[in-house]
């Protein structure tokens, strides 16, 4: 994972350049490697892993949504938290995502199409905690140093922006909050939006208007969730 080859957008790379040449980073690489040689199946495709930061550079994020991992099936998973490629049926933590963006906003939602390119093109980083996963296999790579990369990257868009709307569903994202100052942006949590929890708050939390509410305050352009 040199500079050449994951080519990164400048806004990124003169952060993170440094990060990929630490020992953890090159451990993450053989990581992935091994599994390559052993023929396991790697979510999403490489050239996909750092999409995120390639639709949304740096200094144009307005959002922060945090994911865990990629989704493990076939097609699913092109490097965007929540995100499915057009013509993959939508995950049900996403259905329930169009849910309350439906009931928040009082808008009709196109539930068919998962594709959530258009946020990211907005300035919604789309950020899983992990970048990878083995197919079929939820939460995989959790222990093979992704975690301390987006960490990282979370600490650079604390440090380096002011009045960014982190939104953080469920306990996974929660745990990130030490690594945001408060008292320049601000977060919104729920539960995570998966139908196991999405009952227990996360309908009725109302995170597009609160978020659009806040950026509009800042006199921030809002997002055009649909």
């Amino acid at each position: 994972m040199q500079k050449r080859s994951i080519q990164l957008p400048a806004s990124w790379l003169h952060h993170l350049e440094k990060e990929f040449q630490k020992p953890y980073m090159k451990d993450l690489k053989i990581k992935l490697q091994e599994c390559k040689k052993n023929k396991i199946t790697i979510y999403p495709e490489g050239s996909k892993i750092f999409n995120a930061f390639h639709l949304t550079e740096l200094d144009k994020i307005k959002v922060v949504i945090l994911g865990q991992d990629p989704y493990h099936g076939p097609g699913q998973a092109h490097g965007l938290s929540f995100s499915v490629p057009h013509n993959i049926k939508t995950p049900p933590s996403l259905v329930n995502i169009f849910k309350e963006l439906k009931d928040d906003l009082k808008i009709e939602v196109d539930r068919s199409n998962g594709n959530l390119e258009h946020w990211a093109n907005q300035g919604v980083f789309l950020l899983n905690t992990t970048l990878t996963v083995s197919k079929n296999e939820p939460m995989s790579h959790k222990n093979f140093g992704w975690n301390i990369f987006t960490d990282k990257v979370i600490e650079i868009i604390n440090h380096q922006r002011e009045n960014i709307v982190f939104i953080l569903w469920g306990a996974h994202a929660h745990s990130k909050i030490n690594l945001i100052e408060t008292s320049k942006h601000l977060i919104l949590q729920s539960v995570h939006p998966s139908p196991l929890s999405a009952h227990r708050g996360f309908f009725g939390s109302k995170p597009f208007s609160q978020t659009n509410d806040y950026l509009e305050s800042k006199e921030i352009d809002k997002i055009y969730w649909i």
